[in-house]
């Protein structure tokens, strides 16, 4: 709850700093937007072998705001609440992880005038933090419980994570004269999000989140 707040935090303050640098005569906008997200993990196993995963939908949703840095050039944090994970397709029993995040994207946008609208390009780090995860095998359901390492007593039957994730992503889209506007992403996580198992004596696992999606949104 504290690091939530913090990031939280961090982002007004960022904002509203950045707000006062802005250049005299260009405008600060707002949006909000919303979409699909596609989403799967680049894992590897407790042995170091890769694991065959695919993809699990998911949304996002949030807030974002644009603020003017050159003519053209914006910068755009953006807080929004992402659902992330994948299915494992290891047989009998495939696995279903869903993590729900809180994330605080961090872009550099390129908006310019194309036709009665304009063109959108953007990219930059993203860092997000787990609040809440489901695990699901068959009818069976458990949470997920976010830890950045598995002690020797944590039991065998609870899925781990670790909660910050952080990374990068880019986008391209179009934003039509009214406001409305769409836009294509990926992202790919640069943090090992499977914690440390201190049961094993050589644990290699790893995971990442990597994913794409198709947003909405409208800029007032």
């Amino acid at each position: 709850m504290k690091t939530r707040s913090l990031i939280i935090s961090m982002v007004f303050l960022l904002i509203s700093g950045l707000m006062v640098f802005a250049q005299d005569g260009q405008k600060i906008t707002f949006g909000v937007q919303g979409g699909l997200n596609l989403q799967n993990m680049s894992a590897k196993d407790t042995d170091g072998v890769d694991v065959e995963n695919s993809l699990i939908p998911g949304f996002h949703a949030g807030v974002n705001v644009i603020i003017p840095i050159a003519p053209d050039f914006y910068f755009q944090p953006v807080l929004q609440f992402s659902q992330k994970g994948a299915k494992t397709e290891e047989s009998p029993d495939p696995v279903t992880f869903r993590v729900n995040y809180l994330e605080l994207p961090l872009n550099l946008l390129y908006r310019g005038r194309l036709g009665q609208g304009y063109v959108l390009l953007g990219f930059g780090p993203y860092v997000g933090y787990g609040i809440t995860g489901k695990a699901t095998s068959g009818d069976e359901e458990m949470d997920i419980e976010f830890q950045s390492t598995i002690e020797t007593g944590d039991p065998h039957s609870s899925a781990y994570i670790k909660a910050l994730d952080a990374g990068a992503g880019i986008y391209a889209g179009y934003e039509t004269a009214l406001g409305l506007y769409f836009q294509l992403n990926t992202q790919y996580g640069l943090l090992n999000i499977s914690p440390e198992d201190k049961r094993l004596s050589d644990d290699q696992s790893r995971a990442n989140n990597v994913g794409f999606g198709i947003s909405a949104g409208f800029r007032f």
